[in-house]
Formats: structure tokens, C-alpha cells, sequence
């Protein structure tokens, strides 16, 4: 076995992993992305103003601009019904079920993650006031 091509293939590997957590971060990134295409996946389609209520302190301007991006890559799609005032919803696509897989690991890890902090910090605060590790577990 040749060394350097070992370590070039594990770096093409490594490259090639790095270029696809990128693009999806890039595809999925900011604060609202998943929390909108979870809220549509949940509660149905939804119009601009219930969404926004649904979301919490998201700005009309950010939930305009993050709409539009799941949009272009084809996570939701916004329809227009001609009504006075003209009426639009947003609704998941089929697409949005591609990424089910990674939202419930990130659900299931932060789930863990914070219970582990509260954890910690209880065993640090029982530490503190002198009381032994095994009582806090």
C-alpha cells in the first residue's frame, strides 16, 4: 500500500464530506429555516401572518427573506389565491421530507445535549455545597 495515495484518498474523502456539510449548511442555515419548515411539517400550510405568530419573534422581513430561500430550493411553495386582499400560503413540498432524518438527530441530540448541561450543572452546584456526586446522579 502506497502511503500518499492513502492520504490522498482520505483527503479527498475529507474534502468531499467538508463540500457536502457546507452545501446543506448553506441550504439550511440561519435561526429559522428548520423551525419554519418544522412548523409547516406540524401545523399544515399557513398563511404569512399566522406563520410569523407561530414562529415568535421572528421579524416580517426575515420570515419574508427566509420563505423565499426554502422556497428557491424547493422546501415549500407559496400560492397566491386571488382574493381581496390577496390571499397567499405557504405549504411543505415532498422535498422538505428529505431532511426529517436530520432534523430528528438534531431534535434527539439537543434533547440529550441539554440534559446533560443540567446534569453537569448540578453536579457542579452539589460540588460546591459540599454534597457528594452519587446523591446528584
Amino acid at each position: 500500500m502506497n502511503f500518499s495515495t492513502s492520504s490522498e484518498h482520505s483527503a479527498e474523502i475529507c474534502r468531499v464530506s467538508l463540500d457536502a456539510v457546507r452545501d446543506t449548511l448553506y441550504v439550511l442555515n440561519g435561526k429559522w429555516k428548520l423551525p419554519i419548515i418544522i412548523s409547516l411539517t406540524e401545523q399544515g400550510p399557513q398563511r404569512f401572518a399566522a406563520l410569523q405568530r407561530i414562529l415568535g419573534d421572528i421579524t416580517p422581513k426575515i420570515l419574508s427573506k427566509e420563505l423565499k430561500d426554502l422556497e428557491l430550493n424547493e422546501f415549500i411553495t407559496r400560492e397566491v389565491f386571488p382574493t381581496k386582499p390577496v390571499t397567499v400560503v405557504y405549504s411543505i413540498t415532498p422535498y422538505s421530507a428529505s431532511v426529517k432524518d436530520i432534523i430528528s438527530a438534531m431534535r434527539e441530540w439537543g434533547l440529550q445535549h441539554k440534559q446533560r448541561l443540567l446534569n453537569s450543572s448540578r453536579k457542579k452546584g452539589a460540588a460546591a455545597a459540599g454534597i457528594p456526586a452519587e446523591v446528584t446522579a
